[in-house]
């Protein structure tokens, strides 16, 4: 692509160079001059003619360049369409109904593949379980722990304090289990993907058959969403897949909507709080504004309303 630019204007630039050297030869060889005219007026371009071409060149080439940009994007991935969320604007806030049936959605869907090992037990607290609720969900899970007083590691339940159990030991072991792909932790995935939670929602409800012409090698799927737009991730997400606590219809894209209010959450745990502390901020400033405006006021009136008369006689 940008070879193709440079040629075009490299051409623009030597027809400008071939008329400035053609100017020089004309004023420096006065006979030839008129030679020169009397030719190239009948087999040759004008000026204006030359220049013109130049500068369409030079578009073409750039309208060219931008051509094939917009056509790699194929191979980037099918942008995903904007949604509307819940935490999106500055005054909005999280839904925990939704964080909770995320975190459903991802105990009993995600899990089995992917890690969250950056999220602990007792960040759910007060977010969408109560503390008996989450020290029983880390109490089903077994985390090794040790060495004990004889040197040796042992197994124990889980605690508030442990973080998301991995579901495997390593990243080989998990290449060897999913052949040869990796299955990316989720912790941060929200925020670690361009429009994180419009993308991850594509992705999850995006899968389709390949078109005409395109093949797909074995444990491969189609998802234009991805880039390449093959994938090694199945469907996992179905109707009535999971079922919700609080009665929600738990359709495919119900599920979708809210694992990503769950992965945006544990990207931005604090968001809420931040947004609560920015907003105390800004009415703070305003009011310190409006009193210093005023004490200037207060202080300066004296001064700037007093009248100076000068006795000149005396």
């Amino acid at each position: 692509m940008r070879s193709a630019l440079f040629r075009t204007l490299g051409k623009g630039l030597g027809l400008c160079a071939e008329a400035s050297s053609t100017r020089a030869m004309q004023q420096s060889v006065p006979a030839l001059t008129a030679a020169m005219s009397s030719t190239a007026s009948d087999s040759e371009p004008s000026k204006a003619a030359r220049y013109a071409a130049a500068l369409g060149g030079v578009i073409a080439g750039i309208f060219g360049a931008s051509c094939v940009a917009t056509a790699s994007e194929a191979g980037d991935g099918l942008h995903a369409p904007h949604y509307h969320w819940s935490f999106d604007g500055v005054l909005d806030s999280y839904d925990h109904g939704a964080i909770r049936r995320g975190h459903k959605v991802y105990q009993q869907v995600c899990a089995a593949c992917h890690s969250m090992q950056y999220l602990h037990w007792r960040q759910l607290v007060g977010v969408c379980y109560t503390e008996e609720e989450a020290k029983a969900l880390a109490a089903e899970t077994e985390v090794e722990d040790g060495p004990n007083d004889e040197g040796e590691m042992y197994s124990r339940p889980g605690r508030l304090f442990d973080a998301f159990p991995s579901p495997y030991m390593n990243e080989q072991h998990a290449r060897f289990a999913n052949g040869g792909a990796y299955p990316p932790d989720l912790s941060l995935i929200s925020g670690g993907r361009h429009d994180g939670p419009n993308y991850i929602f594509s992705l999850l409800t995006g899968y389709r058959d390949p078109p005409a012409g395109i093949s797909l090698r074995e444990g491969l799927y189609y998802n234009p969403y991805f880039p390449g737009g093959a994938i090694a991730m199945p469907k996992m997400l179905v109707d009535g897949g999971v079922e919700y606590e609080d009665g929600t219809p738990s359709s495919a894209s119900q599920q979708a909507k809210d694992v990503v209010t769950f992965l945006a959450w544990s990207s931005y745990p604090y968001q809420d709080e931040m947004r609560v502390m920015g907003i105390k901020a800004c009415l703070m400033i305003s009011l310190l504004i409006g009193f210093a405006a005023y004490s200037k006021r207060l202080r300066w009136a004296p001064i700037k309303s007093q009248r100076i008369v000068m006795d000149v006689v005396n």
